[in-house]
Formats: structure tokens, sequence, C-alpha cells
């Protein structure tokens, strides 16, 4: 990907926290006319095959399972947001094997700004930024945002067009 253009790297899980940072990376992507890449982790099938005998998909077919669905979010997030801004960002998907805060730092080299939502699909709702969350602030190598989720009264098709998302 060209550095010239400027990008913007969001970690995108499929969680209502996710889903808000892709909203915000596409609008701070859309006024730097920086591209969007967006990166999400799976665990290394080597990591939970061991228990499930015989192993029944193999790293690439779980890279590309990965990839459809953070696909799907994506195309679902951008079709309610392309009409809120003049050209859409390119946006590029990158699945990445092993943990989501290595991954998402590796990406940020280079980037313009580094955006994730203040929790993900971790089990601590009650917490106000996840673990992933704060390792980027604490280490990422560029300008990090974090956005809380839309509250649940926003989730409407019409809450990505409507509200922005809150950003701390």
């Amino acid at each position: 990907m060209e550095d010239q253009r400027g990008r913007v790297v969001v970690g995108v899980d499929g969680s209502a926290g996710s889903r808000a940072a892709l909203v915000h990376a596409l609008q701070d992507a859309a006024r730097r006319g920086a591209a969007v890449e967006v990166v999400t982790a799976f665990e290394h099938p080597e990591y939970w095959a061991p228990h499930y005998v015989p192993p029944v998909i193999t790293i690439e077919e779980l890279r590309e399972d990965v990839r459809r669905d953070i696909e799907t979010v994506v195309q679902e997030i951008t079709g309610e947001f392309a009409d809120r801004v003049e050209a859409l960002p390119p946006v590029t998907v990158h699945p990445v094997p092993g943990g989501a805060a290595h991954a998402l730092l590796r990406a940020a080299e280079g980037a313009d700004l580094l955006v994730v939502g203040s929790r993900g699909r971790g089990g601590f709702a009650g917490v106000l930024l996840g673990s992933v969350g704060l390792l980027c602030v604490l280490h990422a190598p560029c300008p990090v945002t974090v956005v809380h989720e839309v509250r649940p009264e926003q989730h409407t098709a019409s809450a990505v067009a409507d509200a922005a998302p809150a950003v701390s």
C-alpha cells in the first residue's frame, strides 16, 4: 500500500465497538484522503486445534473464513456510510493469525492513525478500555483514537448514518 496516500489502520472483530471504530476510521480517512486498512486477528489453528480431532480447517481456510466475515461487516458499514462522504476511501481487509494487539501494533507501523474500539469481544463488560485498546494506546507507533460503541438505543440501521461514535 502506498504510504504517500496516507493510511488509517482500524481493528475490526465484528463487535459493536469495532463497528464504531470502523465508522470513525472511514470518516477520518475520507477527510485525510487516506486509505483504510482493516486488521482482524484470529487464533492460529495450532492454538485450539489439538482440542478437536481431527483438525477440520487449515490456517488458509480459517484466514479466508475470517476475511469473508469481516468483509461482510465492512460492506455493511460502508454501504450505510457511503452517502455521508463524497468518495469512500479505499478499504483493504487483512486477517492476521495471532493476538489482536500484536497484529494492530505491527500494522500501525508507518500509519497516520490507529483506530480501535474501546472494547471488543472480551468478557469484562464493565471495563472502560479493553486490553487490546490499552496495549495499543501504550505502545502504538502512531496516534491512536479509541472509539466507544454506539449506545443500544442507537442500534438502528440509521445509527451509523446519523450518529458519530463517541471518541475519547
